[in-house]
């Protein structure tokens, strides 16, 4: 018993080894991880809004397109996607950004989380009140002006909760790029936990990298749960009532 738990404690949580990997994984892998996920974050909303407006559209085969984008992208394995996108857009001559696989993996990433957040987009978009559509057709609005100006603006402020919540998904995902070969200074904090573990054949560099995954993830889980609780409390007259 004490010869099992002491070689788990060898394997996951040699302190030696984890302070040794600590300073690289803050200082190259956190802030690369950072910078990974807010950029494949933009481009999943500015993807996601784009299809979520396809979705609800009128015209049948632009909501088929995009709905087949959405199928494709959350059917298949994040892995997969990854490794199709960033390996191979350079191989089939589509070099969008040269040999710079830290923005492959930026791309891949958002292409991905974009038909995530293009459900959630839409379920926003549907919650708008008809009766305000109707009133700003009413008012002389093109449908245009009343996507921009009325359903758009009040569909996202109803969906930043579940979006802040995708966003936690993104930074866990960013580990899947070490799959592109990033460059020693791009290595996000499973690449550079990644690499130690098998220099030292002990996997408590990966512990290192999963205390900060939590540190990251953890606390913005309870800030959006706290987020969506109130907002739900903020639109329920009865519910604030009882508190």
């Amino acid at each position: 018993m004490l010869k099992g738990l002491h070689g788990i404690q060898q394997t996951f949580f040699d302190l030696h080894l984890i302070l040794g990997v600590m300073p690289s994984l803050l200082r190259v892998g956190l802030p690369n991880t950072i910078i990974l996920a807010l950029s494949a974050t933009l481009i999943g909303i500015v993807i996601g809004l784009i299809i979520a407006i396809g979705l609800i559209s009128s015209r049948r085969p632009v909501g088929l397109l995009c709905r087949v984008y959405v199928d494709i992208l959350r059917g298949l394995p994040h892995i997969l996607t990854i490794y199709l996108i960033g390996q191979g857009l350079p191989l089939a001559g589509l070099s969008l950004f040269g040999h710079d696989t830290y923005a492959y993996a930026a791309l891949a990433i958002g292409l991905i989380e974009g038909a995530y957040m293009a459900e959630i987009f839409r379920a926003g978009l549907q919650s708008v009140d008809r009766g305000q559509i109707e009133a700003a057709r009413t008012l002389g609005m093109t449908r245009a002006q009343t996507m921009l100006l009325i359903i758009i603006p009040q569909g996202i402020r109803r969906v930043l909760p579940p979006l802040t919540g995708q966003f936690i998904l993104v930074i866990k995902g960013t580990a899947l790029v070490f799959l592109l070969g990033l460059t020693a200074s791009q290595r996000d904090l499973f690449s550079i936990a990644q690499d130690s573990a098998i220099n030292n054949a002990n996997l408590s560099p990966l512990t290192a990298a999963g205390l900060i995954y939590l540190a990251l993830t953890v606390p913005m889980t309870y800030a959006v749960n706290a987020w969506e609780r109130r907002l739900r409390l903020g639109t329920n007259p009865r519910a604030r009532t009882a508190l």
